[in-house]
């Protein structure tokens, strides 16, 4: 297995929002189920005690996510806006013109981890991210969907 090709494209502030989730998991939410799973212990027989069922599960889904975190802290490329306003790099802040439509929409692009599309951050391998990835300002682009359309790069901050 290749992991340590993987990169997890991320802003700074995204790094230490993960390495906060991290912390807070490692230090305050792992020691709170051990003290769950010794009081549902406590209760006497195992093989039919749902405190202790609900502790492992929970158990289980922090150690997981504490895996998760520490992956992709280890993989994290930090990426900065962009220097150049030329071209759409990871980091910019980019505004495009729906071709077919005559609405402006203002993404700016990030990696996997920190996207989410109805707050205005666009992952970098979503189609219309893809499309515009090193075009510059006036470039019109097709944006490679089941139903492909047309946009225009407005601006690139």
């Amino acid at each position: 297995m290749d992991e340590n090709k993987e990169k997890n494209y991320i802003t700074e502030e995204g790094l230490e929002n993960l390495k906060n989730e991290l912390n807070e998991l490692v230090h305050v939410t792992r020691p709170e189920v051990i003290e769950e799973l010794k009081a549902a212990r406590a209760q006497g027989d195992l093989s039919e005690n749902a405190d202790y069922d609900a502790a492992r599960d929970r158990q289980a889904q922090v150690e997981a996510r504490i895996k998760e975190l520490e992956h992709m802290i280890r993989n994290a490329e930090v990426i900065s806006g962009s220097r150049s306003t030329k071209f759409v790099r990871l980091g910019s802040t980019v505004e495009v013109k729906e071709l077919d439509t005559g609405n402006t929409l203002v993404y700016t692009i990030v990696g996997t981890v920190e996207a989410d599309p109805l707050n205005g951050r666009l992952s970098n391998v979503t189609p219309l991210a893809e499309a515009i990835l090193n075009k510059r300002v006036g470039d019109t682009v097709t944006v490679k969907v089941d139903e492909p359309y047309e946009v225009q790069i407005v601006s690139v901050h």
